[in-house]
């Protein structure tokens, strides 16, 4: 898979990046050290049933085809009956691909592994159990590097109901991530066997923020219906702390959180320096990225961008965004004159390319 990357500097108002996961693997680089016990949730996966295939009964038969009354006799004159013609062997059948599952869409299995495992257990972020956004990635971290990662792919197992299509991206060699072409459908379940590992996760409304920066507007919407209008202000148009474009996801939030441009590289006495405490803080990126209340902003919010790169609401609206998003609830920011989002700080996963 290729991936879509360029060097920027990352737009920030606050804390320092988080670190993304670490993890394994006979797919091992080092084969010798023995797998430790399992880290499997107490739910058990869920599973997805294939669709029944339903076979149409035979045609009728044709009028000539009409056998002859058994006690109707032949004309005394009547040839012998030709000898029956010898039985054809059917064609043989090509071999079902292992991958090839029915109910599965591409990148995805619904055939359990089976055999020995080719890398110890591994983590599962989200976890079992959990409840999350339309834009959440699977992420997988293993206890060792790997150095075969195509038959470490061959051994984890994706599925979901409904089937839905993706595709695996590498982020480090003990770390691989799955996730959908596009967002997923509301309230899919999702199971992973990891090779023999598993988990399972839930998937929740569509809820959807949309940021236009030709508006300074947030529309959210939940499950395609129109849900909420607020004014936002962006980054600020100086050439450092634009918002940048792109599809962003929580990560995590904070009732209250104090933001010290300090933390990257910053004074806070200088032009563009502050510490702050905010309400309602939701991460965004691993950049310095939130979404939060700014009472300071209000009379701009809606009319021009003042931020240091941040998304600033009211404190009322950043109240009810953080109570309504929640992991892997997707943000996207159009129209930015920042450019796009293309750091790479472990967030910025619907910025890939995948194949």
């Amino acid at each position: 898979m290729k991936r879509v990357r360029s060097t920027v500097a990352a737009a920030v108002c606050a804390v320092g990046v988080a670190a993304t996961g670490i993890g394994s693997g006979s797919a091992w680089a080092d084969p010798d050290q023995p797998p430790s016990e399992p880290q499997v949730g107490d739910i058990a996966p869920i599973p997805v049933e294939p669709p029944p295939v339903f076979f149409p009964p035979p045609p009728p038969p044709l009028p000539g085809d009409l056998a002859a009354p058994a006690d109707v006799p032949p004309p005394l004159d009547s040839p012998p009956p030709a000898p029956a013609a010898a039985p054809v062997a059917p064609a043989p059948q090509a071999a079902t691909p292992r991958t090839a599952v029915m109910g599965a869409a591409r990148g995805q299995s619904t055939a359990p592994f089976t055999g020995d495992p080719v890398f110890a257990p591994p983590s599962f972020n989200p976890v079992n159990g959990a409840l999350v956004g339309v834009a959440k990635p699977i992420i997988i971290n293993f206890q060792r590097p790997i150095a075969d990662r195509p038959l470490a792919e061959q051994a984890i197992r994706i599925s979901s109901s409904p089937p839905v299509a993706g595709a695996f991206y590498w982020t480090t060699d003990t770390q691989v991530r799955w996730r959908p072409y596009k967002f997923w459908p509301a309230r899919t379940i999702v199971n992973i066997d990891a090779s023999g590992a598993k988990s399972s996760f839930r998937v929740g409304d569509s809820l959807i923020a949309t940021i236009d920066d030709t508006t300074h507007q947030m529309t959210v919407t939940r499950n395609g219906k129109a849900e909420k209008v607020m004014p936002i202000s962006m980054g600020m148009d100086n050439g450092i702390h634009e918002t940048k474009n792109g599809t962003y996801y929580v990560l995590e939030k904070f009732p209250d959180l104090v933001m010290d441009s300090s933390t990257y590289g910053v004074p806070i006495n200088s032009e563009y320096g502050y510490k702050i405490k905010v309400p309602w803080a939701v991460r965004i990126d691993n950049s310095g990225g939130f979404v939060h209340g700014a009472p300071w902003s209000v009379g701009d919010q809606g009319k021009r961008n003042v931020s240091h790169g941040c998304i600033n609401l009211s404190p009322a609206n950043a109240k009810w965004f953080y109570d309504n998003f929640g992991s892997g609830d997707p943000i996207v920011v159009k129209n930015s004159g920042g450019g796009l989002y293309t750091t790479p700080d472990g967030a910025d996963d619907w910025q890939w390319t995948l194949y």
